[in-house]
């Protein structure tokens, strides 16, 4: 089992079909970054990405749920192949309803990983409730599992390496770069 992952995670991460992730402080390190013209960019990391591709090449659909608007968002999660991306929503429970009737799944079947306190609503309801290691306190008390690795700095690569491992799919994604 990777990362000291029990038995109870590595059980509800068998069952996911769908990992949502939240953005800024976990698919971002949490910094907003404004330029003098008043234009934003934020800084994903290279493995996250490469992560949410092989997880949704083993089988798994991704989704991004986010409380603020940025074409930046948009635009690294179309290059990733993410279709499912909603943004602006501070109440994150209407996008989640949504992609469980769109997908036709159960809340067992899904895994969010999160960062702040916007996030509990969700995490109180997933089958996999994930906080990455720097999220605020709240959130260590209602997760499954939390990451090693910081917001940005690898958390969801970690978390669709537990999934994958979990599904039995890991070894051989990684056996077809050999």
């Amino acid at each position: 089992m990777p990362l000291n992952a029990s038995k109870d995670v590595m059980s509800r991460a068998e069952k996911i079909r769908l990992l949502i992730c939240d953005i800024d402080g976990v698919m971002t390190d949490g910094r907003l970054y404004f330029l003098g013209d008043g234009n934003e960019f934020k800084s994903f990391h290279a493995r996250d990405g490469h992560g949410i591709k092989l997880l949704r090449q083993s089988g798994v659909e991704t989704a991004v749920i986010s409380g603020r608007n940025s074409p930046a968002v948009q635009k690294r999660m179309d290059s990733l192949g993410v279709k499912y991306v909603y943004q602006g929503f501070e109440n994150k429970r209407e996008p989640y309803a949504e992609l469980l009737s769109t997908l036709m799944l159960t809340p067992e079947q899904t895994a969010f990983i999160g960062d702040d306190v916007l996030d509990l609503p969700i995490m109180r309801q997933v089958g996999l409730a994930i906080a990455v290691s720097d999220a605020h306190f709240s959130l260590h008390d209602h997760s499954h599992w939390v990451t090693h690795q910081k917001g940005g700095m690898g958390a969801v690569r970690e978390v669709c390496d537990l999934i994958m491992n979990a599904q039995d799919t890991l070894k051989a994604i990684i056996e077809s770069y050999y």
